[in-house]
């Protein structure tokens, strides 16, 4: 297993700043965030792509996944993280999310990053049915599944409390009529620990599904905000043990989008406990290949 994190964190700070910062921090992978500030798809040219090569190689970082689940930039006043969804109302809300996904997965082949992460459908609309909303999604992903298979790049899809996959049996129900090798779940062990799934009796049962996890804690509450591991009651030794017998050899990106206002402590800190964890387990996490 392979520590990485995540660059949402670092939403002051340039991405050449923010690789410098993770990697002097001890991780050898960075999750990218294709949003402003960072590697906005639409907006980024070729000669920010070859600075985000460029600072990837002098840093010996390697791009864990691509976020492509957020959207600052367009600013939607009704949520402005990752509005808008994919099963929004309007066909044309719907449209920028299909096509940033689309640039986001030429983004992530020009970068060598080996997938990209996306919201699980997004809100249901009001006397909008569960199937009839997964339709709209699977409708709205199908062009994007085609882009993915052209280019080598998977999607990963990001269970959320209180989006249409917020549940491992959703995310199940949806993926059962995609039959491709390129759509795989992002395992976000916070995501799981807020609808009652506590994450270390999951990793097993999705373990032939999971090409990825994101790593926060949640407060014993449940609710979801993310905090630095240790901080909750999220039992970090029996899900790293858990993930270690399913033999999960890939990256675990500890996502920590809240501390923008003190990112490098964020980091040290979920680094230090993370790492003496793993130590208590006897192994250590290994540099990538």
């Amino acid at each position: 297993m392979k520590l990485a994190f995540s660059s949402n964190a670092y939403m002051h700070y340039s991405i050449e700043d923010t690789l410098a910062r993770v990697a002097k921090l001890g991780y050898r992978g960075v999750e990218l965030l294709a949003d402003v500030p960072h590697a906005w798809p639409a907006g980024l040219l070729e000669e920010r792509k070859q600075s985000i090569r460029d600072a990837l190689e002098k840093h010996k970082l390697t791009i864990s996944n691509m976020n492509a689940f957020m959207m600052n930039a367009v600013a939607d006043p009704r949520q402005p993280y990752w509005h808008p969804g994919w099963i929004d109302p309007d066909p044309h809300y719907r449209a920028i999310r299909r096509e940033h996904t689309k640039r986001a997965l030429y983004l992530a082949q020009e970068l060598n990053a080996p997938h990209i992460t996306t919201e699980p459908g997004g809100i249901l609309s009001e006397n909008q049915t569960w199937q009839e909303a997964a339709d709209i999604f699977y409708e709205e992903l199908m062009p994007c599944l085609e882009v993915a298979e052209s280019v080598g790049v998977g999607i990963l899809i990001e269970p959320e409390p209180q989006l249409l996959i917020e549940r491992f049996d959703q995310y199940l129900t949806f993926v059962d009529r995609i039959d491709s090798p390129m759509i795989s779940l992002n395992f976000d062990i916070g995501h799981a620990y807020c609808v009652g799934e506590d994450p270390e009796k999951w990793v097993a049962a999705m373990k032939d599904y999971t090409t990825h996890y994101h790593f926060e804690d949640i407060a014993a509450t449940r609710v979801h905000k993310h905090l630095i591991p240790g901080y909750g009651a999220i039992d970090f030794p029996a899900t790293l043990q858990a993930i270690r017998a399913s033999e999960y050899d890939g990256w675990l990106t500890v996502e920590l989008y809240p501390y923008i206002d003190d990112p490098d402590d964020a980091a040290r800190e979920a680094w230090q406990y993370l790492t003496e964890v793993a130590e208590t387990l006897g192994f250590s996490f290994s540099d990538p290949d």
